[in-house]
């Protein structure tokens, strides 16, 4: 081990099977009592994914608490950072304190340098949060492009603060238990993030998802993280929290058609391709880096396009790399594939080109019979241009079918 979260014994002592992203230690999913925390590897359905499952589930329709400290986390502070922000980020950050923004940073070339979100904290200051492997990308990126004359730093503050998930229809109600804050939808409604007391600490919350469910992130200070952690988890002991890993959010994420930087994005793919045009502030006549190879991107039309694949055999299993066959001819690869449980066969995201070579449209995306090669076995997928599970996002904003509802916090 050498990064480890402030909870890392906690983890620990409840099972957790560890794996590495930039030296973190970091919980891939927890093994039942009795049961050994080990990877026994292997092509099909593997040891661990009845474990996975089961945190899928409760976060699906109970809560789930994810530890996510190896968020990589900077500041950007300064008279103008916003300015420096505006020109680096696709979507307009000139938002009021307490606001989140979801947004990408381009290169000149309209392609994908970093994938974040911007957290305006005050008039001058900025909590950029990035994937833990991207830190010294991320870093220099922004670096390099900070004009020389303006008031503007950049400050990694990754180790100040554990971050933990709070995700599933209950989260709110866990939340109620240890604060005072007002979590409804009116006071504390997605994209908001602010302060708040939990327990004996003062953390950052902001209410966003990367599983697709009503829930928080919590920032909170490292000496008060692992009382924070005992407090979340004997809080919710009544109400059936659980611990959940990382291949848990993989499957999740991959089941709402969420992105990862790496995979879906980088300097091979655009905004128009990537399907999120809507995180581009296209609308307005704010100038950014990479605008004017976006625009021309969207005039010519994607010759490659995002989709979602979702396997019909629930024994085939697919991680990412697979052959993409459209009408029995090569039309892509699969970036990124696992187990989605609530959708009851793998999943993954895959960029599909047409097959002529031409500006590939919804309805051609659509059309023809797709199979993924998945070790020289041809299976069949459906593909959707939605995500495959919630597409309409009403659980994001605790909308939740009857019998699982997201309780109110009074």
């Amino acid at each position: 081990p050498f990064r480890r979260s402030p909870a890392y014994h906690l983890l620990q002592q409840a099972g957790a099977c560890f794996g590495s992203r930039m030296g973190w230690e970091r919980a891939n999913f927890f093994a039942p009592p009795g049961e050994r925390p080990v990877i026994e590897y292997g092509w099909g359905q593997q040891n661990w994914q009845p474990w996975s499952s089961a945190e899928q589930r409760a976060a699906r329709t109970g809560v789930a608490l994810f530890d996510q400290t190896s968020f990589s986390k900077y500041l950007l502070v300064g008279r103008d950072a916003e300015q420096v922000l505006q020109w680096l980020c696709t979507a307009d950050v000139a938002v009021e304190p307490g606001r989140t923004v979801y947004t990408g940073m381009l290169n000149a070339r309209g392609t994908y340098e970093a994938d974040i979100t911007v957290t305006r904290l005050s008039a001058d200051e900025f909590l950029l949060i990035s994937s833990a492997a991207s830190t010294e990308r991320d870093k220099d990126h922004i670096r390099r492009r900070i004009p020389g004359d303006a008031r503007a730093s950049l400050v990694d503050v990754t180790s100040s603060c554990a971050v933990y998930g709070v995700m599933g229809p209950r989260s709110r109600e866990l939340l109620a238990l240890l604060s005072r804050a007002d979590l409804s939808d009116e006071a504390f409604g997605f994209g908001t993030s602010r302060e708040i007391d939990l327990g004996y600490a003062t953390v950052r919350a902001t209410r966003i998802t990367y599983v697709g469910e009503l829930g928080w992130e919590l920032y909170v200070p490292a000496e008060f993280a692992a009382g924070a952690y005992e407090d979340l988890m004997a809080a919710g002991a009544g109400l059936g929290l659980v611990n959940a890993g990382y291949y848990a959010i993989e499957s999740m994420r991959l089941e709402k058609a969420y992105r990862a930087f790496g995979r879906e994005l980088s300097p091979d793919y655009n905004p128009v391709e990537a399907g999120l045009l809507f995180a581009c502030k296209l609308k307005t006549g704010i100038p950014f880096l990479g605008r004017e190879a976006v625009e021309q991107a969207r005039a010519d039309g994607p010759r490659r396009r995002l989709v979602s694949l979702v396997l019909d055999d629930p024994n085939a299993m697919i991680w990412g790399g697979e052959l993409v066959l459209r009408d029995g001819v090569a039309v892509g690869q699969v970036t990124s594939g696992a187990w989605g449980e609530s959708v009851g066969g793998c999943v993954g995201l895959a960029y599909v080109r047409h097959p002529d070579g031409g500006v590939i449209t919804p309805d051609i995306a659509r059309a023809g019979s797709y199979q993924v090669n998945v070790g020289g076995h041809l299976y069949p997928v459906a593909v959707h241009l939605r995500p495959p599970f919630d597409p309409a996002g009403d659980r994001v904003r605790g909308r939740y079918p009857a019998g699982i509802a997201a309780s109110s916090p009074l």
